[in-house]
């Protein structure tokens, strides 16, 4: 609807292993989840070789985020224009760098 493609995955595991097989301009993740969580996600994704990759990260729980790990944090509910206008924000800053995948 806003000219982005969208991946999803229902864990964070499962959003560690497309990370890693594929290239992404940025990753939006949940905090509280099974299994692997969104901290542990934007962990790996910082310790990955790949290009920097920009992280939104979102939780009812604001308290839990590891803030450092994240470009920007949205405490639920949010305005979704707000996170559209994240998203273009982070990706318009990082797009030359998306062909370094």
């Amino acid at each position: 609807m806003h000219g982005h493609d969208v991946d999803t995955a229902d864990d964070g595991g499962e959003g560690i292993q497309k990370f890693d097989s594929d290239c992404f301009d940025l990753v939006i993740t949940d905090i509280c989840m099974p299994g692997v969580d969104g901290n542990s996600v934007a962990k790996h994704i910082r310790n990955s070789n790949k290009k920097y990759v920009p992280v939104i990260g979102m939780s009812g729980t604001p308290w839990t985020f590891e803030e450092s790990r994240f470009d920007t944090i949205f405490q639920k509910p949010f305005q979704l224009k707000t996170l559209i206008s994240s998203v273009e924000g982070l990706i318009l800053g990082h797009s030359k760098a998306a062909a370094l995948c």
